[in-house]
């Protein structure tokens, strides 16, 4: 079978744009389109499952694009990737083949991954408390078991993801999709969990204020889920791209671009109510601030600048954009005694009194008519053509790319 090998010496590729940094660094990714043998099954209650559609994550991109950040050279994280593997995590699929032990599942269901290489998938009895209590990214054992070190789908040499035509999962791992939701909605199931996690867990107050940092997948899920779960709360986007503008407003928040930053917080602390006071240098910081909570799926040190400068005084900040680390300005963290919390992806998470895995929740919101993100995916491209996919997103400006997907099918 054919699939994506990352972590192997590259084909030679010219970049078409030698100033573009995304494109440089896809130019020189340790990734190339090769045969594969077909997936093992490293347990008896596991499964191959024969992908559909595949969408691109945030987090595969920046791998691909070799974007970590400058400093990011001693992430304590590093021990839980293992190569060469096949990246790939938001997967729509039908089982193909079915282990001996693995149960729940049929051939030719169609099913969405859940990803997380946990207790479960590892073959460990009995669980850690993380999974016990449904935290399924907070597992304590993604370096044991039957499986070599990964914390999901994608990270581990032994579970190749969905850039390949076949992949195995454990039986957990795999959830039904109604017959109602087509693939193109089905895919967005991952990142409106990721979504769902941050919200859920630090829901905004009753007709609160919220700030969304970023209009990507994770932006505009976040935006998704406050819209069909907390709708008198007011939701502001913070958007960079024409198409990402175009979507968070048609979602329902009010839009205001990422720069000039002055700019952006002005605009923000007149919405919101926040009191601005000028400053000698930088940004001013509004006391008292105006918005409850801020979803920050960008995760640099500019968004959190501006997120604490906008916020109330005991306000929240979430962080589940992925970035590498460096320098910011955080008096306001400590001067207004702000909550900055990270939020790592999901597991089960208690919806209007429901406690369900998060994709379970999504798949459920979208058979209701209560979420419809298809405008979401803009571009849909053949495994062979992952160049012209992940060039699509490196110059989002001029494609309008917003979610970029592998069609397999």
């Amino acid at each position: 079978m054919e699939g994506l090998l990352y972590g192997v010496r590259p084909d030679p590729w010219l970049a078409p744009d030698g100033s573009n940094p995304l494109l440089a660094g896809l130019a020189r990714v340790p990734m190339r389109l090769t045969e594969l043998d077909p997936p093992r099954l490293p347990r008896p209650d596991w499964v191959v499952a024969r992908t559909r559609l595949t969408g691109i994550c945030g987090s595969d991109a920046k791998q691909v694009f070799m974007d970590f950040g400058e400093d990011n050279v001693d992430s304590p994280l590093a021990h839980l990737f293992t190569f060469p593997t096949v990246l790939g995590h938001e997967v729509v699929a039908e089982v193909a083949e079915l282990g001996p032990e693995a149960r729940g599942l049929e051939p030719g269901q169609r099913v969405v991954l859940n990803p997380w290489l946990s207790c479960g998938p590892r073959g460990i009895d009995p669980p850690c408390p993380s999974c016990r209590a449904g935290d399924l990214s907070l597992c304590w054992h993604f370096t044991d078991g039957d499986l070599a070190a990964g914390i999901h789908t994608g990270t581990s040499k032994d579970a190749p993801g969905g850039y390949a035509e076949l992949f195995p999962a454990h039986d957990s791992m795999l959830i039904p999709v109604p017959a109602s939701v087509p693939d193109e909605q089905a895919v967005f199931a991952d990142p409106f969990a990721v979504s769902l996690h941050s919200v859920t867990r630090h829901p905004p107050p009753p007709h609160g204020k919220a700030l969304v940092y970023g209009a990507g997948a994770l932006g505009l899920c976040a935006i998704a889920v406050l819209r069909a779960l907390h709708p008198d709360v007011e939701v502001m986007a913070v958007a960079r791209f024409p198409a990402q503008q175009e979507l968070a407003s048609s979602l329902g928040a009010r839009v205001v671009a990422p720069e000039p930053r002055l700019a952006l917080v002005e605009e923000a602390a007149a919405w919101s109510g926040g009191r601005l006071h000028p400053v000698h240098q930088g940004l001013p910081m509004a006391h008292p601030g105006g918005i409850d909570v801020v979803y920050d799926t960008i995760g640099k040190p500019e968004t959190f600048e501006v997120g604490v400068r906008l916020l109330k005084t005991r306000g929240t900040l979430v962080k589940s954009g992925v970035h590498g680390p460096a320098r910011w300005e955080w008096s306001p963290l400590y001067f207004k005694e702000l909550t900055w919390v990270g939020s790592n992806a999901f597991g089960v998470e208690e919806v209007e009194g429901v406690r369900k895995h998060g994709i379970a929740h999504y798949l459920d919101l979208v058979e209701a008519g209560r979420v419809d993100l298809r405008a979401m995916l803009t571009h849909v491209f053949r495994i062979e053509q992952w160049r012209e996919a992940f060039t699509a997103l490196a110059t989002q400006q001029d494609s309008g790319a917003v979610k970029v997907a592998f069609d397999f099918r």
